[in-house]
């Protein structure tokens, strides 16, 4: 029965992270309708999605004492190995996740007007936080040594990740104007465009 609950729970964090999240990243459409105020609750949405990130990482780390009998394949007999995986890809993720995070600044948990396009690993690609975070979802799934979990989370990106990206990029165009369009000609959306394209 916590097997489930536990899954459930995982799915229901999942769900919610990904409205909130996209929600978040509106501030500018949203600030037509309600104001100034928009910025603020942008904020609070993007709050309670980082409590819920945290509640996926729980519930992926709870797999191990409460797996879903049917899928309980594991990634190798030997846990260190898909320990050793997840590490490597939680090392990688991390720190261009904290570059892009330090690249933000303040922006990153709080949307603001004011706030310029941003320079550093920005020059190179757009979404830097997003290359390096949500891979580290699917490191958890390794760690736990759980196939199922490591392609639930990858799904999970897949389809998520390009609709995030074009959301929040239809906002920063409204807020930057031609500036961000000529950024996105230049520069990749995940990885550096190569030189010519």
């Amino acid at each position: 029965m916590i097997e489930w609950i536990n899954f459930i729970s995982l799915l229901l964090g999942i769900g919610l992270f990904s409205i909130l999240y996209t929600i978040s990243l509106q501030p500018k459409k949203r600030s037509g309708d309600r104001g100034e105020s928009a910025w603020k609750e942008c904020k609070r949405f993007r709050t309670v999605a980082g409590a819920l990130e945290f509640l996926i990482v729980i519930n992926t780390i709870m797999w191990i004492w409460f797996p879903l009998p049917l899928v309980q394949a594991r990634v190798h007999s030997n846990l260190f190995v898909g320990i050793g995986t997840g590490l490597s890809i939680l090392g990688i993720g991390g720190t261009i996740m904290i570059k892009g995070i330090m690249d933000a600044g303040k922006e990153t948990y709080e949307p603001s007007e004011d706030t310029e396009m941003y320079g550093g690993i920005y020059k190179h690609i757009r979404h830097p936080q997003s290359l390096g975070e949500f891979p580290m979802f699917v490191a958890v799934g390794f760690i736990v040594n759980s196939w199922f979990l490591v392609i639930l989370l990858t799904a999970w990106i897949v389809v998520y990740l390009p609709i995030m990206i074009h959301i929040e990029e239809a906002d920063l165009v409204r807020r930057f104007g031609n500036a961000y369009k000529r950024y996105q000609e230049t520069t990749g959306a995940l990885f550096p465009k190569l030189h010519g394209e």
